[in-house]
């Protein structure tokens, strides 16, 4: 990525025009359009594999993370040669596959990517994604309870990865197999949640209406259908200190760090010494507790 920009850039043969390189996108944190083009080259290789050959949702911030913002499903016009699209449920989505397109978005704002959790023209899941979400803006137990849900899969045999959503939740991601359903993640996520808010009840709610969660965190297990879309691992976020969500190691949980501490301006070094930690861990046998859940004849989880 050239140092100055002076309305267009070459990537990978492509040009791709970029205007306003000056514009502040996260004032606090100082990143300009021209920055940020810059730090989304360098996450390009670890982002671009969990986007690609999904239906992505993007969240568009034009005057920068205060201003106006609007999610964006239909591929915006006019689009460039290089820009591939899929029609579904009649949107027409873009599929980013490739630098120029996620250098293109970005130069549209796009700060927030937002992929299916299922491939195109599929409706099985691509893995299993656990979602703890706080019912409070400042939740100081977010690590305490990504932990002890680690713990809990750790003692079924399951290995995970948790990242931050760079906003205020962590997810936990767990890799499967081709072929396990959205409707059997559903019955082996409400064991789980089930499980850990009878031994944390202090801790963990499955009440889907925040009115009626307390100050509990949320064990979201009804994520996953067709169509879903979580923020995607790597992805910045519209947040003051650039956040960008960020896969951990646990023993990284334990220390309770804060969302805020891996952000745009220092993800570049950690993913130089620490690499993509998602690609570490291979498919999981989650597919033997499903069995075995549904052999004992546990109760169906109710649609959302």
């Amino acid at each position: 990525m050239p140092k100055s920009i002076t309305g267009s850039i070459v990537i990978e043969g492509q040009e791709i025009q970029v205007s306003n390189p000056d514009k502040l996108l996260w004032p606090e944190a100082g990143i300009t359009k021209l920055i940020y083009l810059q730090k989304l080259t360098e996450l390009s290789p670890y982002l671009l594999p969990y986007c690609r050959d999904r239906l992505l949702t993007t969240i568009r911030y034009p005057g920068g993370i205060h201003d106006t913002f609007f999610y964006q499903k239909n591929a915006p016009e006019p689009l460039p040669d290089y820009v591939r699209t899929v029609h579904h449920d009649e949107i027409h989505y873009v599929v980013l596959n490739n630098l120029p397109t996620l250098l293109w978005l970005g130069n549209l704002a796009a700060i927030e990517f937002h992929p299916s959790l299922h491939y195109i023209g599929e409706d099985l899941p691509c893995e299993w994604m656990i979602d703890l979400d706080p019912s409070l803006e400042e939740e100081p137990r977010i690590m305490e309870a990504a932990a002890f849900v680690g713990e809990v899969l750790n003692s079924l045999g399951i290995a995970s990865v948790p990242k931050t959503s760079g906003a205020t939740g962590v997810q936990i991601i767990i890799p499967i197999s081709h072929g396990i359903t959205f409707d059997e993640l559903r019955l082996i996520g409400h064991f789980v949640a089930r499980y850990v808010t009878e031994k944390r009840p202090d801790l963990f709610t499955i009440e889907r209406m925040k009115k009626d969660r307390e100050d509990k965190i949320y064990f979201d297990y009804l994520q996953h259908y067709a169509g879903k879309t979580l923020a995607a691992p790597y992805t910045p976020r519209a947040r003051l200190a650039a956040s960008v969500s960020t896969p951990l190691l646990w023993e990284e949980v334990r220390r309770n760090p804060s969302p805020a501490d891996y952000h745009l301006l220092n993800i570049g070094e950690r993913l130089a010494s620490h690499g993509d930690l998602l690609s570490a861990i291979p498919p999981q046998p989650v597919d033997v507790i499903i069995s075995h859940l549904q052999r004992s004849g546990t109760s169906s989880v109710s649609k959302g």
